[in-house]
């Protein structure tokens, strides 16, 4: 899987990249990312990439031009004109694990991350974009989004993960929270492990295990209706 990234800030990528799973994926030669800064697109010499918006108001605006002419450059590099391309911006749909899976599964795609009050409307309107969002809060920009992005889509690709039935295995793979998980040691400032995962029956094991999923997922979509 390849992943463009677009940025004002790429070094923010740096560290993100190098370590954990991502940095497994990227020495395995299964994840690449590709870090380009718009700021290079600019033509003027304070490499201006933002403006005041028409009409008034707090804030400024990304500008259209370095936006285009890295976009366009970039699907022009790849041969890959319709690859998706994804926009970080709050009108954008929830991200879940299920785009996570989708995204698992592109050879190539761009995200773009924003900064300050947004993008000139022009921008939204100029491509084929996927809008994207992470939730109902604010950020300086869309950098963080874009590495829970990458390490989301990541952790699905086969053979990065030490046991594919890890990623299979994670909360919101099946539509459900994970079960609980215990190690040694047995007990721990009196709390002890079930004596059910003692037990040696995977058969029952597993019917518990089931059953605290059930009761988790229950629990937290109650939870999540009583704040809606």
């Amino acid at each position: 899987m390849k992943v463009h990234v677009l940025s004002l800030f790429p070094r923010l990528f740096e560290s993100f990249l190098d370590e954990s799973i991502v940095g497994i994926a990227r020495a395995k030669g299964l994840l690449e990312v590709e870090l380009h800064d718009y700021r290079e697109a600019t033509t003027d010499r304070h490499n201006t990439v933002d403006d005041r918006p028409y009409g008034g108001g707090p804030g400024m605006v990304i500008k259209p031009e370095p936006v285009f002419e890295t976009v366009e450059r970039v699907l022009a590099d790849a041969g890959r004109p319709t690859m998706p391309k994804l926009l970080l911006t709050p009108t954008g749909e929830r991200f879940d694990q299920n785009i996570a899976a989708e995204l698992s599964e592109e050879p190539e795609w761009l995200v773009l991350c924003g900064r300050y009050e947004g993008f000139d409307q022009r921008i939204h309107d100029g491509f084929d974009w996927r809008e994207i969002s992470l939730g109902d809060f604010v950020l300086s920009g869309g950098e963080i989004p874009a590495m829970a992005m990458i390490e989301a889509s990541t952790r699905l690709i086969p053979n990065v993960l030490g046991h594919d039935e890890s990623a299979q295995q994670d909360s919101f793979t099946s539509g459900q929270l994970d079960y609980p998980h215990y190690t040694r040691p047995y007990e721990f400032r009196g709390s002890t492990v079930p004596d059910i995962l003692l037990s040696g029956h995977h058969s029952d094991i597993e019917a518990w295990r089931r059953q605290q999923a059930e009761r988790r997922t229950a629990l937290w979509k109650a939870h999540r209706k009583a704040h809606t």
